[in-house]
């Protein structure tokens, strides 16, 4: 994995538990989100907004499954996801996002997370 492969990663891992501004200085202008519940096109202002309350998520893994960089300047990257949530539920998603690079350094332009089903145990 190249140097520029691993900056995004840490990246990634940080939307996670940042705050408001962390987005605002690492989203581009505008993102294209895509979640069970909503999809669309989001600004930086209110896709930060999103963010209100930092470190929303503990316990953080990320496996990652692929980067692709399909031209100089955007690079794509999925991983499967395991976190806890604030209020101590699990999570588990396939996750996908799309970074640009700008003047001012890389900044998320897609997110995409389709949660995986907790499988029961027993």
């Amino acid at each position: 994995m190249s140097a520029a492969h691993d900056k995004l990663l840490a990246l990634e891992k940080e939307f996670w538990i940042a705050g408001e501004e962390f987005f605002r200085r690492n989203a581009d202008k505008d993102c294209l989100v895509a979640f069970t519940e909503m999809a669309g096109v989001m600004s930086n202002a209110d896709l930060a907004a999103t963010a209100k309350k930092p470190n929303r998520w503990k316990e953080l893994e990320i496996e990652l499954k692929g980067i692709v960089e399909p031209t100089d300047g955007v690079v794509l990257l999925s991983y499967e996801a395991s976190a806890v949530r604030e209020n101590g539920e699990p999570y588990k998603a396939l996750v996908s996002t799309g970074y640009v690079k700008r003047d001012d350094g890389w900044k998320m332009m897609f997110h995409a997370q389709a949660p995986l089903e907790r499988r029961s145990q027993g």
